[in-house]
């Protein structure tokens, strides 16, 4: 068995959602006033791990883990431990919005955890707060550190540009990223949930304006390198950090689509931009431990797996869930 979809793309990258709860509201991601799934509805560590298992004897070389935020979910520094010794898995990460990484990267970095993807859409403490809603700029900018002094070695910001909002901080997220020796990503706003703070349309801004800022100050390198994620990567010459850019709406990278989701339910989105989704929690909570029934339900579902994501930018909503119960 392996995981080969209607289209002729090996997925080998699963996105694992540990919990839909997070400590910030960021206003691309979710609205102010949420109303989050029963404990009992989520996933249980032990379901999560054996998913995980199942995907990697499929051949799945990469698991990040999402949220939500996952740093908020008990028993997280278990869970990682538990995967990170999985034989096969070659690429294990997480993304996290950082408040979270003083108290616990040590112990992330010795479950084998190897890389870490950090939101970071401002470096003014009131715009961030603006943007988050809730979070503090200090916190996530002393985790990132505390990171980096744990032993991470490949740390990526991942920044979510809106017009009017933050575009003018484009050049300084490079300069942080620069001074702090990690890597950065900026991505295009996605249509998931109706989102009541911004009108989409009127907030978006392509990669290509944000790559024009950058070359202002920077000459951008193109590579061939990839995390197998859809950043497409350029370097600077007298730097280390790699420049990503996440493009669904400019540059859609469906062609090459080698990745799926996990809700924090259990249920396996074949697409960011589509509901296309087979119900796996329910494979195993009915058939509890038998592993090659659900590796067996998880290579059909591929064959629900669509050609493209159809994404606009005139601020229509494609997909009415909201970032964090995709799985960020």
């Amino acid at each position: 068995m392996s995981l080969i979809d209607g289209f002729g793309r090996s997925v080998r990258y699963v996105r694992l959602s540990v919990t839909d709860r997070c400590d910030f509201r960021c206003v691309y991601c979710m609205a102010e006033e949420m109303t989050f799934l029963p404990r009992a509805r989520l996933l249980t560590l032990e379901e999560i791990a054996t998913l995980s298992r199942a995907f990697v004897e499929l051949g799945v070389e990469k698991i990040r883990l999402t949220g939500g935020e996952p740093l908020v979910r008990r028993g997280i520094e278990e869970l990682v431990a538990e995967l990170g010794a999985l034989p096969g898995l070659r690429d294990f990460g997480m993304t996290t919005n950082g408040a979270g990484l003083v108290k616990h990267a040590r112990a992330l970095y010795r479950g084998g955890l190897k890389r870490l993807n950090v939101s970071l859409d401002s470096l003014d403490p009131e715009r961030f707060r603006a943007l988050t809603r809730t979070g503090d700029l200090a916190r996530v900018i002393d985790g990132i550190r505390a990171a980096r002094e744990a032993g991470f070695q490949r740390i990526k910001l991942n920044a979510v540009i809106l017009k009017g909002r933050n575009d003018d901080e484009v050049l300084d997220l490079v300069e942080f990223a620069r001074k702090e020796q990690v890597d950065i990503s900026f991505i295009e706003e996605m249509p998931l949930g109706q989102n009541m703070s911004h009108d989409r349309g009127e907030t978006f801004c392509s990669s290509d304006d944000v790559r024009a800022a950058i070359e202002t100050r920077h000459t951008l390198l193109p590579t061939t390198e990839t995390t197998l994620g859809p950043s497409r990567y350029y370097r600077m010459a007298d730097s280390d950090s790699r420049i990503g850019f996440i493009s669904p709406h400019s540059h859609n990278f469906c062609a090459a689509c080698n990745r799926v989701r996990v809700t924090a339910e259990g249920r396996l989105l074949l697409c960011l931009g589509n509901e296309h989704s087979v119900d796996l929690r329910a494979v195993m909570r009915r058939y509890p431990g038998d592993l090659e029934r659900l590796k067996a339900a998880i290579v059909a579902a591929m064959q629900k797996k669509p050609e493209r994501h159809h994404f606009t930018t005139d601020g229509d909503v494609q997909v009415v869930r909201f970032m964090n119960m995709t799985g960020g």
